[in-house]
């Protein structure tokens, strides 16, 4: 039988409806006051990343979550000796939104530290950053929108989604040449 963490290393996965996820957080956080289950439910995460996207020549910053359909909660739910704190576990299930633990649904099993330790670190490392959004493939047929090599169609032969770039191959003078452009110098074909 695996070690059961202690109950405030204990996270778990719990799916819920799409689009819902900070209104089940939010359900859950006021839930957890008004049925004082502080001792319990202890932090409810969505976790997000601001990424920007340049559309008909202006830049936007929006929220989008790394794990849609998901959140993740740090809660008592398993005892000691493995058995369920029922407790939790029919707070959990009866929150509006939620449509079960992630994995084993009736013994969901709380996620490894490491797990744990990379996800939170990734939030942070997140938090902060302000990526790109970057809506093309690998194999997707570009127009090149902005540049020397403006209305020139090209394909997609690499993305580096940290920097925002976009390798594109375009025919210049009869020959494939890979020209790296920002995300928004390039437009679906």
């Amino acid at each position: 039988m695996p070690v059961i963490p202690a109950p405030k290393d204990q996270w778990y996965v719990v799916h819920v409806l799409s689009g819902q996820e900070g209104k089940v957080r939010d359900n859950v956080n006021r839930r957890v006051v008004a049925e004082e289950m502080g001792d319990c439910v202890y932090e409810v995460l969505v976790p997000t990343e601001m990424v920007s996207e340049v559309k008909k020549g202006k830049k936007t910053s929006s929220k989008r979550k790394f794990f849609p359909g998901y959140v993740i909660v740090n809660m008592y739910l398993l005892e000691e000796d493995g058995r369920l704190n029922d407790r939790t576990w029919y707070f959990i299930k009866e929150t509006t939104g939620v449509i079960n633990f992630a994995g084993n649904k009736n013994r969901p099993m709380p996620m490894r530290q490491s797990e744990v330790e990379q996800m939170l670190a990734q939030i942070k490392e997140r938090e902060d950053d302000e990526k790109p959004r970057i809506t093309h493939e690998v194999g997707d047929t570009v127009k090149v929108a902005d540049g020397p090599f403006e209305s020139q169609n090209g394909m997609v032969e690499e993305i580096d989604h940290d920097r925002g770039k976009i390798m594109v191959s375009v025919d210049i003078f009869g020959r494939k040449t890979i020209v790296e452009l920002e995300n928004w110098q390039v437009e679906s074909a």
